[in-house]
């Protein structure tokens, strides 16, 4: 059973490889970003950091400074309006990282006795690739914010991977699919079959 988890969701990037905005496209009766909202325990609080868009679930909208100021900058706005002692960082294009967060947030509560003294974080990995995947990650809340940049702007989402120790946890393909190009989106359409 994991602690109070909030969900903050990075939204707010130009899908210049897409060519539109790519979490506002149709996937299953809903959005890309709608997919991933829906796939949350519906007890989360959730944070996405972007323009706001229409989804079917409260959210707290909030936006970096200065805008697209890149994922790094995203987490940092969000981390602002989060609460709990945990986080989950997914990126806003991942329609079916839903499961995964939920075993993020799991792992991370049982690795640490007493999480606002440690540091550590849960990353995924794809197939046996095992180098984390930035934007599906579970924090320590005030770890997080300590281990932050005194200037994320630009900045990568890996740089709190650098910074923090962490575990790195296998999770199902599926759960990492993002959504970058036509193609993708397609690939995601035909994995929620007819």
């Amino acid at each position: 059973m994991t602690r109070s988890v909030t969900a903050l969701v990075v939204a707010g990037g130009g899908s210049t490889r897409f060519g539109a905005d790519k979490l506002d496209q149709s996937l299953g009766g809903t959005t890309v970003l709608g997919h991933l909202l829906d796939s949350l325990p519906a007890d989360w609080p959730v944070v996405v950091v972007g323009p706001p868009r229409e989804v079917s679930r409260a959210v707290t909208w909030a936006v970096e400074e200065p805008p697209a100021g890149g994922p790094l900058a995203a987490i940092d706005a969000g981390l602002g309006h989060v609460g709990t002692p945990l986080v989950v960082v997914l990126g806003g294009d991942m329609p079916f990282a839903g499961p995964a967060a939920r075993q993020l947030a799991d792992a991370l509560a049982e690795a640490v006795a007493d999480p606002d003294d440690f540091g550590v974080v849960a990353a995924t990995v794809r197939g046996c690739d095992r180098r984390a995947q930035p934007l599906l990650t579970a924090y320590v809340t005030a770890s997080a914010r300590a281990a932050m940049p005194e200037s994320p702007h630009a900045g990568r989402a890996g740089v709190l991977l650098a910074t923090l120790p962490h575990l790195v946890l296998k999770v199902a393909p599926d759960d990492l699919l993002d959504v970058d190009t036509p193609e993708q989106l397609e690939d995601a359409r035909r994995r929620l079959g007819p």
